[in-house]
């Protein structure tokens, strides 16, 4: 007798659908799966059968032939196990085959029964929902993230007994309830601004960058708080939206990082990896290739702690999904992509040792030690980060000073006051942007400064040596600072301070230049 079970695998970010069909003949006893069974999908027989028996259920002594459809397409992973103990079940007419017409199914079994979660859940979800599935058959601990899909009848199980009492009629499972209110469980933060001393410039760069969705390198030496004032941005950045949180959940899901029970990433990612990663760490990929960091960051922070101590070919890698918003991986077999939308905030020292420009601590580094350790960031690299700011060393009256600095609240207020002039000033489009993702068409149309802004732009180009790139970023970041400031025109005041923000393009400059 043959049996079908629905099922699907990730590719990427998302799912396509894979048939289970299960045929029990005559013959002698044996357990084969074929349709391009990687190994977890080949174990997956002798933990199927385990727990068949364990469970209290028949496994027929005759030739069992599981077949994984399309073929010509690789599949891997642990959660073909309960669709394929479904389908055994339907073909050896212990469970009624039509109770799973219409139902999608993924799980892991374990040797006693008992289901466990498996990644990748959310896409399953909306692809099934695409497919016009009637239902969705998963763990109970991947309950939380399916049930966000709407019109999806979603039920979860702790064990495959259970699961057939279900479909046997006998114990009905309830569809899951959506949440009414899917990112009201958004942590609260637990840092902000109001415990940053000092930094005026930094503050206000960084309020600047959220505004617009600008990239920033903060260069100051150790201790000055570079790190401190990176891991406070995302408490000034808008509240994510539904889409938003849906897009970065579903990489958060593939990766297997979404914390269980949970039913999507309620708040900005920021993610934080060590300069010894590798390129594939970074921005993803693998024998069978996996989210990195750049798109766990999606519409989120990604911050580079170190900067010039990444491997020069891992930090080059990052230049296609700063501009192009995803990574596209390419394998023999398949050609992926991921998103990879996301605020990048790097941190540098000085120079090697790290006290150029420090009132204090002398620096000991030669001229030539500290271009070559700059020469460590290419040009197309800096040219991609819309604000280079210094962060100098704290002086200690503003650590001792009493009070604190401006909150969280505060400045996200503006933030976000400044991106709904953005929204207003793109109505017309199907898809408004942040002032750093505006194209060279929106430059003209929204971020052409007055006659005595131009005049200074152009001087800056020559006395800088400004690429082309970098004086459209900080015009776009000069259009960010007329945002915050109410103003519709970009005026003079705001390109000379968009170009104050080029702190890397100031020559031989940088902290302590003349140190």
């Amino acid at each position: 007798m043959i049996a079908h079970v629905r099922s699907a695998a990730l590719l990427g970010v998302d799912a396509f659908p894979v048939d289970v069909e299960v045929d029990i003949s005559n013959g002698l006893p044996s357990f084969a799966t074929v349709g391009l069974p990687l190994g977890a999908v080949k174990e997956g027989r002798e933990r199927v059968h385990a727990a068949l028996q364990n469970a209290g259920f028949m496994l027929p002594l005759k030739r069992i032939t599981v077949n994984l459809a399309p073929a010509d397409v690789r599949k891997d992973g642990s959660a073909f196990d309960l669709p394929i103990a479904l389908a055994i079940l339907a073909a050896s007419g212990q469970l009624p085959a039509e109770a799973l017409e219409g139902q999608l199914a993924v799980g892991e079994v374990g040797l006693h029964g008992d289901l466990r979660p498996v990644r990748g859940v959310l896409p399953i979800a909306l692809a099934a929902r695409g497919l016009g599935a009637r239902g969705l058959v998963v763990p109970a601990g991947n309950v939380g993230e399916a049930a966000v899909v709407q019109g999806l009848a979603v039920r979860g199980a702790r064990s495959l007994a259970e699961l057939v009492a279900h479909f046997a009629g006998r114990a009905p499972i309830a569809p899951a309830e959506p949440p009414a209110r899917p990112l009201a469980d958004a942590p609260r933060d637990d840092v902000d601004f109001a415990d940053v001393r000092g930094q005026l410039v930094a503050r206000r760069a960084l309020e600047i960058a959220a505004a617009g969705g600008h990239n920033v390198l903060l260069v100051g030496p150790p201790g000055s708080g570079k790190t401190m004032l990176a891991r406070r941005l995302p408490t000034i950045l808008p509240p994510l939206s539904l889409d938003e949180a849906l897009e970065a959940s579903r990489v958060h899901s593939v990766a297997g990082l979404l914390p269980a029970g949970a039913s999507l990433v309620a708040a900005r990612p920021f993610r934080a990896p060590h300069h010894t990663i590798s390129d594939a760490g970074l921005i993803g990929g693998g024998r069978w290739p996996r989210p990195g960091e750049v798109s766990l960051a999606h519409h989120g922070v990604l911050f580079l702690d170190e900067f010039p101590e990444f491997r020069r070919h891992v930090l080059e890698a990052l230049r296609q999904p700063m501009e192009d918003g995803h990574v596209s991986l390419s394998r023999a077999a398949t050609s992926l992509t991921f998103p990879a939308r996301f605020m990048l905030v790097a941190a540098m020292n000085p120079c090697p040792c790290g006290h150029r420009g420090d009132p204090v601590r002398a620096c000991r580094c030669d001229p030539l030690a500290v271009a070559r350790y700059r020469a460590r960031l290419s040009g197309p690299l800096l040219d991609r980060i819309d604000l280079h700011v210094e962060v100098p060393a704290l002086p200690a009256a503003d650590f001792t000073a009493g009070g604190t600095g401006e909150a969280s609240a505060a400045l996200r207020a503006r933030v976000m006051a400044a991106r709904e002039r953005q929204l207003a000033r793109q109505a017309d489009r199907p898809a408004a942007v942040a002032n750093a993702r505006l194209g060279p068409r929106d430059l003209r149309r929204w971020c052409t400064p007055d006659a005595a802004g131009e005049q200074l732009l152009r001087a800056a180009m020559t006395r800088l040596g400004l690429s082309a790139r970098a004086a459209q970023r900080a015009l776009k970041v000069a259009r960010t600072i007329a945002d915050l400031a109410g103003h519709a025109q970009v005026g003079a005041e705001h390109v000379a301070e968009a170009v104050q923000y080029r702190l890397l393009d100031r020559g031989a400059g940088g902290p302590g230049a003349a140190a």
